[in-house]
């Protein structure tokens, strides 16, 4: 499989398929794509890991293309501006992702779900209790808000995150949360109660543009012009 990654901060994947090469997505995603491409909705793994996903923030069904007598393309667009990241795992590879993050891969993907180790960190944290895990060897696509700034953390090395700014990091990586020192910084600070405390060793991803901030930022224009 062979892909191109065009569209700027509206970013799409265009995936090329040998015969018979098969790519998994979900929540609708493909964009276009060549009329060999035949699709077929399954919950993958069964009801158990359909339901799992779900909590994860996708959907209980993937669907699944696979090129028919020939090469075959097909096109995954992102669903918010920002930047598509493609991964190439290798055998016994894992990588932690926001939720929702997913977008598609190769067939020989798995998608699970990835719990705190430290429930107020889900609780709390904005970054959500369970996350998503990809695991297996192949390419698999992830859609983060924004554009992305990397960190490699060496053992122990941390890193203070804003509510919904992490994007995805290595398994190795543990995520914790801390409250925002001093009552005045809390209440008029603008920065909310909590941040997420990373610490490595490990690489993370940082997204520039959560939705949820893009969301809380838009709504009062939304209320107002309902009056």
């Amino acid at each position: 499989m062979k892909y191109d990654l065009q569209g700027g901060t509206l970013p799409v994947v265009i995936c090329h398929l040998d015969a018979g090469e098969r790519m998994i997505t979900e929540r609708g995603s493909m964009a276009w794509m060549s009329p060999n491409m035949q699709m077929e909705t399954s919950t993958n793994g069964g009801l158990g890991k359909a339901f799992g996903r779900m909590f994860s923030g996708e959907s209980i069904f993937q669907n699944n293309y696979t090129a028919m007598g020939g090469p075959g393309m097909i096109a995954f667009a992102s669903s918010f501006p920002g930047t598509i990241i493609p991964f190439e795992l290798q055998p016994g590879q894992e990588l932690i992702l926001q939720k929702s993050a997913f977008l598609a891969s190769e067939s020989t993907i798995k998608l699970s779900t990835h719990f705190h180790k430290k429930f107020g960190s889900g609780l709390f944290g904005g970054e959500g209790f369970i996350l998503q895990k990809v695991s297996g060897h192949g390419m698999v696509f992830a859609e983060f808000d924004g554009h992305v700034i990397e960190y490699e953390l060496a053992p122990g090395q941390q890193i203070v995150l804003d509510t919904g700014y992490l994007a995805a990091m290595s398994p190795s990586c543990q995520m914790d949360i801390q409250t925002v020192p001093g009552v005045k910084n809390m209440l008029f600070g603008g920065e909310g109660l909590f941040n997420t405390v990373v610490t490595g060793p490990g690489h993370i991803w940082i997204q520039t543009m959560p939705m949820s901030n893009v969301a809380a930022a838009i709504q009062p224009y939304i209320l107002t012009s309902s009056k």
